[in-house]
């Protein structure tokens, strides 16, 4: 009976993302403000879903008629909000085993002959997020504000990761006893997400009239809805034809391809903990433990690249629909965002307001400071229009990069859109939510602050020096 009622409990939980995402969809077409800004309906009804609960609506109610009062816990019954609560960690490894099914894995050559310079600057700026995060957990956040050194991993969590990240890693946060940290990620994912946008429209219209790029391109209300659909940066190539089998049977066969990139994944997370213990108990050092804190998605991510290459060998790949796999993880990140928005803890960020802020404004410090500074001298030719992108990203969403970069260069004469999607294989799978992204928090926590500083440090000028020596130019 239990199980019954678990399932019915999942399924209206289900039914209620999908009504407010019609509600966020409606206020979004009706407020001008929210279209200008190109906020995703995933998060303006997640930030709906937020009002009407416990923690805004219920609290004011309590507050003006008593805790007895009808409404008094808001819209949302805890039932729901404890299943929504749940859905990130679950719905981040069909996000992440989507990222490369359906697409061809161009060879090594190609990549680099195309986005050298665009990765040399994205894995700086990548990079860099952890040293100004971690300079900032030794020298503020931990010795005044009192949260744990993990904290120095958080922008770059929330501004390269972004909501499904930030979202996905709550089971980490909460194995390392720093559970705040997710709501701390999350409100940085939505800070980046609004600015990345308001600072990137400015950057975009100051290079304009500097003469810099030629006039902006008119991105079309349809067009920005069809990238904002693609969050997971899996656009369909240019000139790769859609599939005309768009079926509900087909629909199931992706859906399964899907759980078997998953399936492999979570094999490969067995074997690495079963590796790891087994050669701990060798040299004696069973306290020590780091895949333990490793959650499932960046996992799921290579078992995807693993099926996606086992498929273009056999001959098969062609088989997979790329833009309908679009579809089925366009709907899980929408899923994830507005669930994970809906249950942030205000308490928690209004308890560190001071910390969060302080790393809010360092992600974007870093981030714009680094577009201006580092981006004309790591990448030789149309620079802007090739950077643009990557700041979006830098922000906390790919969408907010490519809409930016269609504004600065809608024909992409400059090639900035097609540098960016292949940085994407050399780039998602370590940082911006890939394997180091995931291993950062349990990697401080076991070697300590300092030492990781000067890890990402040194990573990070070595992808400076490189760039400079590579690509370099005085700007």
């Amino acid at each position: 009976m239990s199980m019954i009622i678990d399932v019915t409990g999942l399924f209206v939980s289900l039914m209620a993302l999908g009504v407010l995402l019609l509600i966020g969809q409606a206020i979004r077409s009706s407020v001008g403000i929210l279209r200008a800004l190109f906020l995703p309906t995933s998060i303006i009804a997640g930030f709906i879903g937020l009002l009407i609960g416990p923690q805004a609506l219920g609290a004011l109610i309590t507050r003006l008629a008593g805790p007895d009062a009808l409404f008094a816990g808001g819209l949302l019954p805890p039932s729901l909000l404890d299943v929504w609560s749940q859905l990130p960690v679950l719905l981040i490894n069909v996000v992440f085993a989507a990222l490369f099914l359906g697409k061809a894995i161009p060879g090594i050559r190609e990549i680099w002959s195309v986005a050298g310079p665009v990765i040399t600057y994205g894995q700086t700026v990548a990079w860099g997020q952890y040293v100004v995060g971690l300079l900032l957990a030794l020298l503020i956040l931990t010795p005044v504000f009192g949260l744990p050194p993990e904290a120095g991993a958080l922008i770059e969590i929330g501004f390269e990761g972004g909501h499904g990240t930030a979202a996905g890693l709550s089971g980490s946060f909460e194995a390392l006893g720093f559970a705040e940290g997710a709501d701390l990620a999350l409100g940085l994912a939505t800070v980046g997400v609004v600015m990345g946008v308001v600072i990137g429209v400015a950057l975009v219209n100051r290079a304009f009239h500097s003469g810099q790029i030629p006039a902006p391109g008119t991105l079309l209300h349809p067009e920005a809805e069809e990238i904002l659909a693609c969050e997971t940066m899996q656009e369909q190539p240019p000139g790769e034809v859609d599939h005309p089998d768009i079926s509900a049977e087909s629909l199931s066969i992706h859906l399964g391809v899907v759980s078997l990139a998953i399936i492999i994944g979570w094999v490969l997370l067995q074997a690495l903990i079963r590796t790891e213990a087994l050669l701990l108990d060798l040299v004696g050092m069973q306290d020590f433990a780091l895949m333990h804190y490793i959650p499932l998605f960046p996992l799921a991510m290579i078992g995807g690249l693993i099926l996606q290459v086992a498929l273009e060998r056999l001959g098969r790949s062609d088989h997979l629909n790329r833009p309908l796999i679009n579809r089925i993880s366009g709907t899980a990140l929408d899923a994830l965002i507005l669930a994970a928005i809906a249950t942030l803890s205000l308490t928690v960020i209004g308890e560190h307001l001071v910390p969060f802020l302080i790393l809010a404004a360092a992600g974007v410090l870093w981030n714009v400071g680094a577009f201006l500074l580092l981006a004309p001298r790591l990448i030789p030719k149309h620079w802007f229009e090739r950077g643009i992108p990557n700041f979006g990203q830098s922000m906390g969403m790919t969408a907010t990069g490519l809409l930016l970069s269609r504004m600065t260069d809608p024909n992409d004469r400059a090639r900035g859109v097609e540098g960016f999607g292949y940085k994407q294989l050399l780039f998602e799978p370590v940082v911006g939510g890939g394997l180091f992204t995931a291993a950062a928090m349990p990697l401080i926590f076991q070697f300590g602050p300092v030492v990781m500083l000067l890890v990402t440090a040194v990573v990070m000028a070595g992808w400076l020096i490189f760039g400079l020596r590579s690509f370099g130019r005085s700007p």
